[in-house]
C-alpha cells in the first residue's frame, strides 16, 4: 500500500496518544536532564500526608529499569509501546509497579553506568536493547534482563539458545542472516549495476561482526566489493564519509543506538553524496533514508513487556524462549529516490509494504 505522511502532522498526532511520561521523556531530553520520571495517573490534589505514604508503598513495588539504547527522540515510540502494553497487562506504574527509565543517548559507555545504577537500585528485572546487554550481564548475573532487540543473540553470546536462554537473559531476536542477505539483494534490485558497496557499523557492538560477515558473504556471491567502516561514536561519522568517497556506490548501515540517534547526520551525509541507503529500521526513512527492511520494532518492544509481565509473575529468564519475528517490511522512501534520481522499479513498488511520499 502506499502511504502519504507529513512529518510534522504525524509527530504531532502521535505526539497526543504518547502517555505523560514518554513526552516527560523528550521534555528532559531537550532540557539536557536526565529521564528519571515515572508513569503516572492522571494529576490529582493529593490528599494531606498522601505524598510520604506514596513514596512508602512505590518501595514496595517491583521495579522496571529500563535502559533505552538511544535517545528519546529517536526511540520514544519504542518506550511507548512497551508502556501502553504493561498498562493492558495490569502493570500501572505507581499502582502495581515502578518504573525507572534511563536514556544512553546512543553512548555505548553509558551502558555499565546505568546498569550498575540499576543493580544498586535493586530493580526487579531490566529491560533494554540488545546492545546493552554484554553490559548488563557484566552487571548482574542474578537480576532478570530482557531485550526487546537483538541482532543474532545465540551468536552474540547472550543466550545458550533459543528454546532454552539459560542463565538470567531472555527476550526478542530481531534479525536473521536470511534478512541480512535480503537487504543486499534488494540493493542490487534497484542499482542492478552495483559493484561496490559500503557498510558502516558500530565497533564496540560484537553484533555488528557477524552481520558484516553476512553481508559479506551475500555480496560476493552478487559480484559486490564490500567495503566496512567502522565508528564507535557520533565524532567518527562526518571522517567516515570523507574516508568512503569514491570507493562505494551505496550504504549499507547497522541497526544500532549509535547509527539510529545519529540517522539525521547519516542520511544528510549521504544524500550530499548521492548515495543510496539501506537501513533494518523504517524510522530512519523519515528522515531521509532511502529503504529499510526488517520487523516492527516497536512490535518487538511491545511484546517485551508481556516477558516482564511473566517475570513478576515468577517466571525465570532460563525458561522463557526467545521468540524471533515472523513478518518482516519492506519500506521505501519515494521522496529520497527521486532526490537521487533513481527510478524505482514497479516491481519493488509493488511488493513494498510502504511507500513513503
Amino acid at each position: 500500500m502506499i502511504c502519504r505522511r507529513e512529518f510534522i502532522t504525524l509527530l504531532g498526532g502521535a505526539a497526543a496518544t504518547w502517555p505523560l511520561a514518554a513526552r516527560a521523556a523528550l521534555a528532559s531530553e531537550a532540557s539536557g536532564q536526565r529521564g528519571d520520571f515515572k508513569l503516572r495517573a492522571p494529576d490529582t490534589r493529593p490528599e494531606p500526608g498522601s505524598s510520604a505514604r506514596a513514596e512508602q508503598t512505590a518501595s514496595k513495588l517491583p521495579t522496571i529499569g529500563f535502559l533505552g539504547v538511544g535517545s528519546p527522540s529517536s526511540q520514544l515510540s519504542w518506550f511507548t509501546a512497551f508502556a501502553q502494553r504493561l498498562r493492558e497487562l495490569g502493570w500501572i506504574d505507581g499502582r502495581s509497579v515502578a518504573i525507572t527509565l534511563r536514556w544512553a543517548e546512543g553512548r555505548n559507555g553509558r551502558f555499565p553506568e546505568i546498569a550498575a545504577e540499576f543493580v544498586a537500585l535493586k530493580v526487579s528485572v531490566i529491560v533494554t536493547g540488545g546492545g546493552a546487554v554484554p553490559a548488563v550481564k557484566q552487571a548482574t548475573s542474578t537480576i532478570p534482563i530482557v531485550f526487546s532487540l537483538a541482532n543474532d543473540p545465540v551468536g552474540s553470546g547472550y543466550v545458550a539458545s533459543l528454546a532454552r536462554p539459560g542463565g538470567n537473559v531472555t527476550g526478542l531476536s530481531g534479525q536473521s542472516t536470511d534478512l541480512i542477505g535480503k537487504r543486499v539483494e534488494l540493493l542490487r534490485e534497484i542499482m542492478p549495476a552495483l559493484r561496490r558497496l559500503a557498510i558502516i557499523g558500530d565497533s564496540s557492538n560484537r553484533s555488528v561482526r557477524l552481520e558484516v560477515d553476512e553481508v559479506q558473504r551475500t555480496a560476493r556471491t552478487l559480484g559486490i566489493e564490500i567495503t566496512a567502516f567502522e565508528i564507535g561514536r557520533a565524532e567518527d561519522i562526518a571522517p567516515t564519509f570523507e574516508k568512503l568517497k569514491g570507493k562505494t556506490e551505496a550504504l549499507y548501515l547497522t541497526t544500532t543506538p549509535l547509527l539510529t540517534t545519529n540517522r539525521n547526520q547519516l542520511n544528510m551525509l549521504a544524500l550530499g553524496a548521492r548515495l543510496p541507503t539501506m537501513y533494518g529500521n523504517r524510522d530512519t526513512l523519515e528522515v531521509g533514508g532511502l529503504m529499510s527492511y526488517g520487523p516492527d520494532i516497536p512490535a518487538l518492544w511491545r511484546r517485551s513487556a508481556d516477558y516482564v509481565d511473566k517475570i513478576l509473575r515468577g517466571a525465570k529468564p532460563a525458561d522463557i524462549p526467545v521468540e524471533q519475528p515472523t513478518k518482516f517490511s519492506l519500506v521505501v522512501n519515494l521522496t529520497t529516490a527521486k532526490m537521487l534520481g533513481l527510478e524505482m522499479p514497479p516491481t519493488l513498488l509493488a511488493r513494498a509494504d510502504e511507500v513513503i511520499e
